[in-house]
């Protein structure tokens, strides 16, 4: 303990009054209290010996350096507020100079990755990293290295700070991305642990660095660019690894109408499909579900649907029904939704699939998976409002699907209460009769007079609430149930709201319901 007192002592008079040993000499001292307890991180801090430190880190002397620069990360070590004020004082720049001189030191190099895979965890790190050449820095440790423990450090470095669109782009201009091809390439038919794990790594970067949009686009190369080929020819592989990534980069690369486009033009999703036929049967989960993410991202351009559905990707999508995995029924379900959004073919087709209804109805009780619950009620309700058929709506009512449309209509989105209400009032003008029982067991009635009565109810909800009242009036018991709730007063309130349409619509809906009544 006097020893430790005596170096915090001496480490906090300035380094011009200090000569290299006894820095040295105070150094290792700290450095050993530290090992034998970490309890002794508290005192050096309440000490003051932090902003010392610091300023040792100018020094030129490379064993000083390498003390130091333990000393601050034995000290900060798992503590998020004191990694935060070496931010605030300014040491990354530092230590980013420090590994550019000191390239060829392997101590000291490493010294400093350690220090950057604490400090890059941090959120606020990552903007001053990016005012920094360490992209450049990184990618010119990486090539020089040939051990894989070695690459392993600097690759925990770059996964933090490529979550940053600044320093993704950086990493891709510094030339990483080739970096990671090579990998991919040496490693793809190893059995080795060393290079299956770089792989995994390697190619998980390489979708990280997809996930920004300008890193992303550059690239793409409008489909041409040889990086997006070589990934394109993980897809087809029989490494499960590489088929996962090339799938998730298909899917990043999706993230616009042009790219995708493009993609569909191109053949892409007939590769797509021959990739998830090939895991249909115990199937890899993460596969199937990064190909279903990257077809319904394709999904997503109107000019695309058509041709999806050509090439027969209902069909191939509907092999994975049987799926029990939540994230593969997420994904399967919003790309069915996607395809047959303003396809009427395709939507009285797959409304008219009993298997298909069957299993969203199914889903649609999915309390442990919201996700999954919210999107077959879209998907349910799109089969009706693309189709406007009278046979996709029996089906659905034969399916038992009509009390999830009408508790749909309760959902705290405004979107998929109007998607709700308004596939009801399909079916109140298409098949009132056929689904009059289920619509009454279901309270709509009550429902819908709670929505106009709410103030917090959006204008469209209002909106399509009394259009379909003015539906169900045609149904005599529905109709009882209306004339029973005073939805004459609820609604001559609204011929005075704000919005237009809203106050237009009250006003023939109060017209309706007089006549009626």
């Amino acid at each position: 303990m006097d020893n430790l007192s005596d170096a915090l002592k001496k480490l906090k008079i300035t380094t011009t009054d200090s000569t290299a040993d006894s820095l040295e000499g105070c150094l290792d001292c700290l450095l050993q209290a530290l090992a034998q307890n970490k309890f002794m991180r508290n005192p050096c801090v309440d000490a003051g010996l932090v902003p010392p430190l610091v300023q040792l880190l100018n020094c030129k002397d490379q064993e000083i350096l390498l003390q130091t620069g333990r000393a601050l990360g034995n000290i900060c070590y798992d503590s998020h507020t004191l990694q935060s004020q070496l931010i605030n004082m300014g040491v990354i720049p530092t230590l980013v100079k420090l590994l550019g001189i000191h390239c060829q030191n392997a101590a000291l190099t490493e010294m400093c990755l350690v220090a950057f895979g604490n400090l890059a965890e941090l959120e606020s790190s990552k903007e001053q990293f990016a005012y920094t050449n360490i992209a450049e820095e990184l990618v010119k440790l990486f090539k020089k290295q040939i051990e894989h423990d070695k690459k392993e450090m600097i690759f925990e470095v770059l996964a933090p700070l490529a979550e940053n669109d600044v320093i993704k782009l950086q990493l891709v201009e510094a030339g990483l991305v080739e970096c990671l091809l090579e990998i991919v390439q040496k490693t793809v038919d190893s059995d080795r642990e060393d290079d299956i794990a770089e792989l995994k790594t390697a190619s998980d970067l390489m979708v990280l660095l997809l996930l920004g949009d300008e890193s992303m686009q550059k690239l793409f190369e409008g489909g041409r660019g040889s990086v997006f080929q070589r990934v394109l020819s993980w897809i087809p592989s029989n490494s499960h690894q590489l088929q996962l990534a090339g799938a998730l980069a298909i899917a990043n690369f999706a993230r616009n109408d042009g790219n995708c486009i493009h993609m569909v033009d191109n053949g892409i999703v007939q590769i797509l499909m021959d990739l998830l036929d090939r895991h249909v049967e115990d199937g890899n989960v993460t596969v199937q579900h990064a190909a279903l993410s990257a077809l319904r991202n394709l999904a997503i351009p109107v000019v695309n649907k058509a041709k999806m559905l050509s090439a027969g990707v209902a069909e191939t999508v509907l092999k994975f029904l049987r799926s029990e995995m939540p994230p593969v029924q997420f994904k399967l379900l919003g790309t069915l939704r996607m395809l047959i959004d303003a396809q009427a073919e395709a939507a009285e087709q797959l409304g008219k699939n009993i298997k298909l209804v069957e299993r969203l109805v199914e889903w649609c009780e999915a309390k442990d998976h919201a996700g999954v619950m919210g999107e077959s009620n879209r998907l349910l309700s799109a089969l009706i409002r693309h189709s406007k058929s009278k046979d996709v709506i029996r089906t659905i009512v034969q399916s038992g699907g009509i009390k999830h449309l009408v508790t749909m209509a309760t959902s705290e989105h405004v979107i998929m209460q109007n998607e709700a209400l308004v596939a009801l009032a399909l079916i109140a003008a298409l098949e009132l009769v056929t689904a009059e029982k289920d619509l009454e067991n279901a309270q709509l009635v009550q429902i819908l007079h709670r929505l106009l009565s709410d103030d917090r109810s959006a204008p469209e909800i209002k909106y399509n609430s009394m259009v379909l009242i003015c539906a169900l009036i045609g149904s005599e018991p529905l109709q009882k149930e209306v004339q029973s709730m005073a939805f004459l007063e609820v609604v001559s309130k609204l011929r005075s709201h704000e919005n237009k349409t809203v106050a237009q619509q009250a006003s023939l809906t109060e017209q309706r319901l007089a006549v009626e009544s």
